[in-house]
């Protein structure tokens, strides 16, 4: 029988949003999803290289079948990096719906493969910024991007060090529950607006991992310019900084050609962070994601409508693929 998940670190608790639902979880409306983790389940049992292979038809299939997502990401490559030519555009969108697939054989890996062999795929740099911020007693913030390495990369940072992962709930609380349960294996998780126990995580000197690189619209919001174009932002990482003193500091993915793995880089607490201007904060923060946005493009996560104004005047850059709204927020 299904149990409502309780956090595993004091001062902490999760929100207990699954409780005795066995047998809705087995209702007809979710057989579907069991299928899809039942596939997932038996991709985490394949060798890493085999994987690979997995992932590229995965990728090929996505960039082939017609898509808003395709779409989307491929007007984001244009917005972005406006000094590529067409084919070099076309031959990133393919690396990118190949990065995609291999994404979804990562969130296998995360889910289900012990800490030893995440751990054989994985260099950790700079781990040392990481203890030396904590050895502070204030807490670490540590911010990122939506990569498409981001499960397996919070993954590996999990078996470093104790984390609390900040995420969004989403609508299949079948699949809510499967991340909810992977995520207390290896940290905490707290949702994207609980303020408040990222707060009590920071005070109790622990790790707040999140990505804030998605649009925001509400309140805190700033147009922040994203590769030169405004686009919704949170400034809430400066908030966070000034209630807690905690230090702030990047923490960015990079999957490695062939087999070789995974090598993912934790930056030194950043400097004067927070300034008396979040808005300034949030565009150097962005600046930090650009350049190795740049490093590994095609590892970005170019399917979401970044570019959403904060009125009713800001350019539609989607056109029809808007309508969209609701599944991105």
């Amino acid at each position: 029988m299904l149990r409502c998940i309780r956090s595993r670190q004091p001062g902490i608790s999760a929100p207990c949003y699954i409780g005795e639902v066995q047998s809705k979880l087995l209702a007809p409306r979710y057989w579907p999803t069991w299928i899809g983790l039942g596939v997932l389940r038996t991709m985490a049992l394949l060798p890493y290289p085999a994987q690979r292979r997995v992932g590229g038809a995965i990728g090929w299939v996505l960039r082939h079948v017609p898509s808003p997502w395709v779409r989307i990401a491929e007007r984001n490559l244009e917005l972005c990096l406006p000094g590529l030519s067409g084919p070099e555009r076309k031959a990133l969108l393919a690396r990118h719906c190949s990065s995609l697939g291999m994404a979804v054989c990562e969130t296998a890996t995360t889910w289900w493969c012990t800490d030893s062999r995440v751990n054989r795929l994985a260099e950790v740099r700079g781990l040392e910024n990481l203890q030396a911020a904590l050895a502070r007693g204030r807490g670490a913030i540590m911010i990122g991007g939506h990569f498409t390495t981001i499960e397996i990369a919070t993954r590996i940072l999990g078996t470093v060090v104790p984390l609390n992962v900040v995420y969004r709930p989403t609508k299949n609380e079948l699949l809510s529950y499967t991340m909810h349960t992977s995520f207390t294996k290896h940290g905490n998780p707290i949702p994207y607006d609980d303020i408040r126990a990222m707060i009590r995580a920071l005070k109790n000197n622990e790790a707040v991992w999140y990505a804030p690189d998605q649009s925001y619209r509400n309140k805190g919001a700033a147009m922040i310019k994203f590769f030169g174009r405004p686009a919704a932002t949170t400034t809430a990482t400066t908030r966070l900084a000034r209630i807690t003193k905690a230090a702030v500091l990047t923490y960015f993915p990079e999957r490695l050609p062939g087999g070789a793995g995974y090598r993912v880089y934790i930056g030194p607490a950043l400097e004067d962070f927070p300034s008396d201007d979040p808005e300034a904060d949030a565009e150097r923060f962005n600046r930090l994601l650009e350049a190795h946005i740049l490093k590994v493009p095609e590892q970005y996560l170019w399917m979401h409508r970044r570019f959403k104004g904060l009125s009713a005047d800001y350019p539609d850059y989607y056109g029809k693929d808007s309508r969209l709204r609701r599944a991105q927020g």
